[in-house]
């Protein structure tokens, strides 16, 4: 039997090799002789890493915030300052922006192997892990950018918190949002998790609830208070840039307005959208409280979902955050299915719209967008009653092997 489980294994981890060195060839077959013609937008090999190689001076090795601008938080800028070195020390002065993608690209492909090595220690059924080897959204993002930080971070501060190592989970999901703001829409949940857990009493839960809370804040300023201190203006860029942005094609807000459904001021949208992702955060865990009470950490999933469907930004890549998040908890994998076909329909739909846009073909109407769009939202509504109405996995209320 352990030489069985061994094979399966190294089948796992050489599938995922397999599904990240595809999605290599999707991103690096078009960079050799620059982007022409829109093949970026045609072709789908878009990569945030090759205008940052120039943009934000990574081929000249300046630091970020302190010597560059950097629109991501700290954590995400210094692993692509720590890339972007590594680039120029493997190719010297021949280093460029392939270069650069083909590092970014490996360290994401690390990453996704750790999150399968922790899929695997926590016991998820074959099933799920299979459907993380051969991910579709890991061939499309796995060289778009850097979202793998946040997302390793966060699967690893859900696994704790399912071990009920709430204070380690609070500074993992702290960590996270060091990288990407996302992550830290767990902590609420972490902290009902202390406040109300059952055969402790409330002295017990108080100091508990305190210590998650001083070790997600702690693990946060410990990264972020050094680049906000010396460097405020770079620093809070991201923060800035997060508040002032307008809505992305495939977002809910500007779906809803270019089509006739809706009307508002784009500077409206932020308070709107922050009301209702409250509301539904709030209607989310109250309805899934009897439920899930012993492990609240699982509505992080439909609350992250809900916060991207509600958010005027849907990038491309925000699919890449919800997609290990089902397959740790979604009760049922149908839906997760037709969320991967709405997230790869809504992907060359906005990219062959902006294509469209610059002249160039195949190209795609809003109408295409916002088709591929409501697919994706309905799988994802779908997710979120299952998640707030059904149990888990059955791998999740297993005793966790140690």
């Amino acid at each position: 039997m352990r030489l069985i489980a061994d094979r399966r294994v190294r089948l796992l981890f050489l599938a995922l090799a397999l599904t990240c060195s595809l999605g290599w060839l999707f991103k690096g077959h078009c960079t050799s002789g620059g982007w022409t013609n829109g093949e970026q937008y045609t072709t789908g090999c878009y990569s945030d890493a090759i205008p940052f190689w120039t943009a934000r001076e990574v081929d000249k090795g300046r630091i970020p915030y302190f010597q560059a601008r950097m629109e991501y938080p700290v954590l995400t800028g210094a692993a692509i300052w720590a890339e972007g070195g590594a680039a120029r020390l493997l190719f010297g002065k021949h280093a460029n922006a392939t270069h650069f993608l083909a590092i970014a690209t490996i360290v994401n492909a690390l990453l996704a192997m750790l999150v399968l090595r922790l899929f695997i220690s926590a016991g998820m059924d074959s099933r799920r892990l299979w459907m993380w080897a051969l991910a579709p959204p890991l061939i499309l993002y796995v060289g778009h950018n850097w979202d793998m930080v946040a997302v390793t971070f966060a699967v690893a501060a859900m696994l704790l918190a399912r071990r009920n190592r709430l204070v380690q989970a609070a500074a993992m999901a702290g960590l996270g949002t060091a990288a990407k703001l996302w992550p830290v829409l767990m902590l609420p949940l972490i902290g009902l998790s202390a406040l109300f857990e059952r055969n402790r009493d409330w002295g017990q839960r108080l100091i508990r609830a305190a210590m998650l809370s001083a070790a997600a804040i702690g693990a946060w300023a410990l990264v972020n208070l050094p680049v906000a201190w010396f460097a405020y203006e770079n620093w809070s860029e991201f923060y800035r840039f997060s508040e002032e942005r307008g809505g992305t094609a495939a977002g809910t807000w500007n779906i809803l307005v270019n089509m006739g459904w809706l009307f508002t001021w784009a500077e409206d949208q932020n308070r709107y959208a922050a009301i209702l992702f409250a509301l539904g955060a709030a209607a989310i865990t109250g309805l899934g409280w009897r439920r899930h009470r012993d492990h609240l950490w699982v509505l992080f999933t439909p609350v992250l979902a809900w916060f991207m469907l509600t958010n005027k930004v849907y990038s491309p890549q925000f699919d890449l955050w919800l997609y290990p998040m089902l397959l740790l908890t979604a009760p049922r994998l149908w839906p997760v299915a037709l969320f991967l076909l709405g997230d790869v329909a809504a992907y060359f739909a906005e990219f062959w719209y902006l294509a469209g846009m610059e002249g160039a073909h195949p190209s795609a109407q809003f109408a295409d967008v916002a088709c591929a769009s409501v697919i994706r939202a309905a799988a994802m509504l779908w997710l979120i009653v299952d998640a707030v109405r059904r149990d888990p996995p059955e791998w999740v209320t297993r005793p966790p092997q140690h």
